[in-house]
């Protein structure tokens, strides 16, 4: 996010746990952590019966079968971002946009507005920014494949069950903080017997926080949920917290707070003949194709805590 030019306003804090910190390269800035709710059960801290590292190859090339199969789905994403007045609790802007990610009569992937009234974020002292949408189209969306592993440190955190999913957790932090490739840092929890990432909670650093001219992100928590009874797929991201200008040029600071929500529906897989690989096997016409949603034994955590 950004200020209007007329105003001088700080950090986009947002919901994020509270194990999670800045990285030391980054400029200071701070956040509001994000509590986990009912859904996530104690953790065990005890040492996995597989070495870690083992388990960080093995998902990881799961996560690269899910983006490719992810590639070949279409769905409808709805975005909403808002500003709120403490006060009155009312809504004083907001930014949204229903967009279908779809593939033309070519076959390539391309996005179409389905509905976009006009932004009113100005009105609540913000601006929309390009990688703003990029984390809406792709960042929240985040998956760690071995094209990107080697980015990343990832540490073993424990055993965690979300509802009735076993998960493995772990922690994620970039190697190298670099302003002009923004990357993942924060946890992630990965079905134990899937190996697909099904929560990720973080955020995208670093964030530019210079005076006047600050570029500031949310910290998110992205849901996923099974779909045609293969692949985790994301189907809710959301996060509410402070943003905290610095002020500057004769502006004092400011506190803006914010409300944001990505809803992904409706997937379906895309009719052509790209094969579709899991588990070394051809799954392009496995399923209904119809996209969905499959029940891990219990209403998943993102259905419940919408």
């Amino acid at each position: 996010m950004r200020i209007p030019s007329r105003i001088v306003f700080p950090v986009l804090l947002f919901l994020a746990p509270a194990w999670l910190c800045a990285a030391a390269a980054q400029e200071k800035d701070s956040f509001t952590p994000m509590p986990l709710d009912s859904g996530f059960g104690p953790m065990d801290l005890s040492q996995p019966t597989i070495p870690a590292d083992q388990i960080v190859k093995q998902f990881s090339e799961k996560e690269q079968e899910f983006q490719s199969a992810l590639d070949h789905y279409t769905y409808r994403r709805t975005a909403s971002v808002q500003t709120i007045d403490d006060d009155t609790k009312k809504v004083t802007g907001q930014y949204y946009e229903v967009d279908d990610v779809f593939f033309d009569p070519s076959g390539a992937r391309t996005e179409k507005t389905v509905f976009a009234p006009a932004s009113t974020l100005d009105q609540g002292g913000i601006l929309m920014t390009p990688t703003d949408l990029a984390d809406i189209q792709r960042n929240y969306t985040f998956v760690l494949t071995p094209d990107n592993l080697s980015q990343y440190d990832v540490k073993y955190v424990g055993r965690q069950k979300i509802d009735q999913v076993e998960c493995y957790v772990f922690d994620v932090v970039p190697k190298v903080i670099d302003k002009r490739n923004r990357r993942f840092q924060g946890r992630v929890w990965v079905d134990a017997n899937a190996l697909q990432i099904v929560v990720t909670d973080g955020r995208m650093v670093p964030d530019d926080t210079k005076r006047g001219s600050a570029d500031l992100h949310p910290p998110f928590i992205t849901w996923r949920q099974q779909i045609d009874g293969q692949f985790w797929f994301p189907v809710y991201t959301k996060g509410e917290g402070m943003l905290h200008f610095a002020g500057g040029n004769g502006s004092m600071d400011e506190d803006v707070h914010i409300r944001e929500t990505v809803k992904y529906a409706d997937y379906k897989r895309f009719g052509s003949t790209t094969t579709i690989l899991y588990n070394g096997q051809d799954i392009t016409n496995n399923g209904q194709g119809n996209g969905q949603q499959q029940q891990p034994g219990t209403q998943s955590s993102a259905q419940q805590h919408k």
